[in-house]
């Protein structure tokens, strides 16, 4: 089954500033190949069958490609993002009138949360991060939105700030994370709510191989994780690598940049 994306076209990108480890402002950033790595990856999904809608970039928001941060979607409900650092927090309402132009359901955040960056969806659970970029008390406001059991996570290395960097979904309740991006205590929570879930390398992680988008059989990834693409494809997953070096600059991978639309 097709599933709909928005992204957001990295015409401003560019590391102005650092929010995350990943981010130098002083190292040269090639905007013409941030684009067509994009593009390339836009260009993947439609082949595979899935609608990608686009938001218009925004002069001043270099960091707005990165659409998965801007809402959650579950259920035509959307969760709309209230970031952390300033720098973003222009994004939080242009995500939000989009949706809202689209005739989506949209509720205004209460609290910090950077929307599917830290929130992602599983067959049973709602899995959300803290510790970074999400608040706590944003879990519950997710919770009580979308009627759906929230697991907290508490993220320990800043490399990995966000969820989406740590953990990926292949669909159902099937996971690859990185142990070492969690505390003891939701390792072993992960250890038992999803036992067979796989284990990324830390090598495989350091390229965010975890960033990636399932279809439930096709795994974008970036293409330097070779490693943890044979562990997907040992379980009977079709990985898709795409080369995403120039949004790395900002720690961004494939699923920074796709914001999933679930209408049902």
């Amino acid at each position: 089954m097709g599933r709909r994306y928005l992204m957001c076209r990295p015409t401003y990108f560019s590391v102005d500033y650092s929010i995350n480890p990943w981010m130098d402002p002083s190292a040269p950033v090639d905007v013409d190949l941030a684009v067509r790595q994009w593009t390339e990856l836009r260009k993947t999904y439609r082949e595979l069958g899935h609608r990608v809608d686009e938001i218009a970039p925004i002069p001043g928001l270099p960091d707005m490609v990165f659409a998965a941060n801007g809402a959650l979607v579950v259920d035509g409900i959307v969760y709309g993002a209230q970031f952390r650092y300033p720098e973003r927090a222009p994004e939080a309402p242009a995500y939000l009138n989009w949706f809202a132009d689209q005739g989506f359901a949209t509720h205004e955040a209460k609290h910090v949360n950077e929307g599917e960056g830290d929130i992602l969806l599983t067959e049973r659970f709602l899995l959300a991060g803290t510790g970074f970029r999400t608040d706590l008390a944003a879990h519950a406001e997710a919770q009580e939105l979308f009627g759906r059991p929230v697991i907290t996570l508490q993220l320990v290395d800043p490399r990995y700030y966000h969820l989406d960097t740590a953990l990926t979904v292949l669909g159902g309740d099937h996971i690859a994370y990185l142990p070492e991006a969690f505390s003891e205590s939701s390792r072993r929570v992960l250890h038992q709510l999803f036992p067979d879930a796989m284990l990324a390398s830390p090598a495989d992680a350091a390229v965010l191989g975890l960033n990636a988008v399932s279809d439930g059989r096709h795994v974008v990834m970036p293409a330097a994780a070779r490693r943890l693409a044979a562990q997907f494809a040992e379980r009977g997953y079709v990985p898709v690598p795409i080369e995403f070096t120039e949004l790395l600059k900002a720690g961004g991978g494939p699923k920074c940049c796709t914001l999933e639309i679930r209408e049902s």
